[in-house]
C-alpha cells in the first residue's frame, strides 16, 4: 500500500473513532451519554487533537463536563495549537466550569503555546470568579506571556475590568512592572480609557503622575514602536492624547499636574492635534470616550493652574510637518491646525498669542502654513486657515515678521497651496518688499508654489496665479526660482543642526 494510501486510511480510522468528540462538538447530550455508556473512547481526539472534553467546555455545558471526566477524560488534553480545556473555560469566562477542571487535576498554570497562562486569559474575559478559583489554587499571579511580556493585570486593566484587578492587586500582583513599551497596568488602564479600573489604581495608593519610563530590568532597552507615547509620558497626556477628556478631568481632581512637561510638552500643547489631527498619513482622530468636549477641558485644565504659555522644550513633530516645535505654545499650534476657536478660547483665558517658536517664526506663520510637507494632509482647510490667520491679526500678530529662517507668512501661505491665504495677506497689508525674498533655501514664496518646497517637487498652479495676481498688482514681477549661491544651504543646514 503506497504511504499516502496508508496514512489516508489512518486518519480516516482516527475520524472515525472520535465518535464522542463528534457529538460533543453538536452538543448532542443524549448521544455523548449513549456513547458513554457504550464505553466509548471519550480522549479519542478529533484531526487536529480536539477531544469531547473541549467541546463540552467550549459549549459551556458543565453536566456533559462533568460526564466525560467521570468517565475518565482528559483534563489537560491539548489540541495541536496547545489549547486545552481550562484555556477555553477561560476564554468564557465559566467560574463553575473553571472550578470543576481545577477540582479534577487541570493544572492552574497551564499555558498555551505563546505563553498564555489561563489567568491571563480569565483576567481578559473578566471573570472574577474564575480569578479567584485559580488564585486559590496556586496560579502564578505575576506570569508573563512571551510575545510581549504582560501580565494577567495588564490584560484585565486593559480590558477594563475592576473587580478582577481588585483581586490581583489583593493577590500581590506587581502594579509597577513596566513593559519594554514602558507602560504598567495603570497606564494601560488610562490609555484605554478605563475609568473604573483607574479608580481601583488610585483606591490600591498608585501615583496619579506615573510616567511612561524605560524599564529598570539589566538588558531591556525601551521599545516604544512606531506612534508610541514619549519616555516622560504621564497618565493625564495619555488620557488627553486618546480623547479620554473625562477621564483627564478626573486626573486632574486626583493630583495630575496640569504642567507636566516630561516628554518635552504640557497636556495643553496636545490637545490641538487631538482636535484636529489632518488626514492621509496623519495619524487618526482617536476614537476617545465620555461626552466631556475638549474645549470643557482645556477650561478644566486652566481652572487646575495649567501653564497658558507653556513653551515645548524639544522639536517634536506633530503630524507630518516640519514647523519647528521647539519653543511652541498651545496657541501656536493652535494656529498650526488652522484652529481658529481653540485659539479664541486660550487668547480669552489668558494666552499670549504672540510668543514665536525658537526660530522666531510667529503664530501667525504657523496658522498659514509654515513648515507644511503634505498639502491637503495636514490639518487646516482654506477657510479654516483663513480664520486663523484673520485671529493671529486680530490679537496683534505683526504681519511682515521674517524669522530666523528667512521665512514670512507669504512663505508658509506657499508651503500650504493656499491661494485665498496668499490673497487674504496681501489685502491686510503684507509688504511685498519684505516677503518677496529668499529664505534660507533660496526659495521665494512665489518658488515655493512653483513646486520648490521640503520632500517633492510639487507646483500648485492655483497658488503660483495668486502669486502672480498679487505682484502684478504691486508693480512687482513674478521671477523663476534661481539656484543660490554656494554655501546658502550648508549655512542654513548647519544652523539647524
Amino acid at each position: 500500500m503506497r504511504w499516502w494510501l496508508a496514512a489516508l486510511v489512518c486518519a480516516c480510522a482516527a475520524a472515525g473513532e472520535s465518535r464522542v468528540a463528534d457529538a460533543a462538538k453538536r452538543m448532542d447530550a443524549a448521544a455523548v451519554r449513549a456513547l458513554l455508556a457504550e464505553k466509548a473512547d471519550v480522549n479519542a481526539p478529533q484531526m487536529d487533537g480536539t477531544t469531547a472534553l473541549h467541546w463540552a467546555v467550549r459549549g459551556d455545558d458543565v453536566a456533559m463536563a462533568a460526564s466525560l471526566i467521570r468517565a475518565g477524560a482528559k483534563v489537560d488534553a491539548a489540541n495541536r495549537y496547545g489549547v486545552t480545556p481550562l484555556w477555553l473555560a477561560c476564554t468564557n469566562g465559566n467560574g463553575a466550569m473553571v472550578q470543576l477542571l481545577l477540582n479534577s487535576g487541570a493544572d492552574a498554570n497551564a499555558a498555551v503555546a505563546d505563553g498564555e497562562a489561563a489567568l491571563m486569559t480569565c483576567s481578559r474575559t473578566g471573570s472574577v470568579d474564575a480569578v479567584n478559583v485559580l488564585l486559590a489554587r496556586g496560579a502564578v499571579v505575576d506570569a508573563k506571556e512571551r510575545a510581549r511580556g504582560q501580565t494577567a493585570l495588564m490584560w484585565a486593566a486593559a480590558e477594563g475590568h475592576a473587580g478582577v484587578v481588585e483581586a490581583l492587586l489583593k493577590a500581590g500582583a506587581d502594579p509597577h512592572y513596566r513593559l519594554d513599551s514602558g507602560f504598567t497596568a495603570f497606564l494601560l488602564a488610562v490609555r484605554e480609557g478605563q475609568a473604573e479600573v483607574v479608580r481601583a489604581f488610585l483606591a490600591a495608593g498608585e501615583d496619579v503622575n506615573r510616567t511612561i519610563e524605560q524599564p529598570q530590568v539589566t538588558g531591556r532597552k525601551l521599545n516604544p514602536g512606531r506612534g508610541a507615547p514619549r519616555v516622560g509620558t504621564s497618565a493625564l497626556h495619555l488620557a488627553a492624547v486618546n480623547a479620554h477628556f473625562e477621564l483627564a478631568a478626573m486626573l486632574l481632581d486626583a493630583g495630575a499636574n496640569p504642567n507636566a512637561m516630561g516628554p518635552g510638552y504640557s497636556v495643553l500643547h496636545m490637545i490641538s492635534n487631538v482636535r484636529k489631527p489632518g488626514g492621509g498619513d496623519n495619524d487618526p482622530t482617536p476614537r476617545g470616550s465620555g461626552t466631556m468636549t475638549s474645549v470643557k477641558l482645556v477650561r478644566r485644565l486652566a481652572a487646575h493652574g495649567a501653564n497658558l504659555n507653556a513653551r515645548m522644550t524639544k522639536r517634536v513633530n506633530f503630524g507630518l510637518t516640519s514647523l519647528n516645535t521647539n519653543g511652541a505654545t498651545p496657541f501656536f499650534l493652535a494656529a498650526r491646525t488652522g484652529d481658529a476657536e481653540l485659539m479664541g478660547l486660550l487668547a480669552e483665558l489668558g494666552a499670549d498669542p504672540l510668543i514665536p517658536n525658537v526660530d522666531g517664526s510667529t503664530p501667525l506663520m504657523a496658522a498659514a502654513g509654515l513648515g507644511t510637507r503634505s498639502p491637503g494632509e495636514d490639518a487646516g482647510t482654506e477657510s479654516e486657515v483663513m480664520g486663523a490667520v484673520r485671529v493671529a491679526l486680530e490679537l496683534g500678530n505683526n504681519i511682515d515678521v521674517v524669522d530666523q529662517n528667512g521665512e514670512t507668512a507669504m512663505h508658509s501661505a506657499a508651503y500650504k497651496n493656499l491661494p485665498g491665504v496668499v490673497e487674504l495677506l496681501a489685502s491686510k497689508g503684507a509688504d511685498i518688499g519684505v516677503w518677496n525674498r529668499p529664505n534660507s533655501h533660496g526659495w521665494t514664496p512665489f518658488n515655493i508654489a512653483e513646486g520648490y518646497r521640503f520632500g517633492n517637487y510639487k507646483p500648485s498652479a492655483v497658488t503660483v496665479a495668486a502669486f502672480e495676481r498679487v505682484m502684478l498688482a504691486a508693480g512687482v514681477r513674478p521671477e523663476p526660482y534661481r539656484k543660490p549661491e554656494v554655501g546658502v544651504n550648508s549655512d542654513y543646514r548647519r544652523a539647524k543642526q
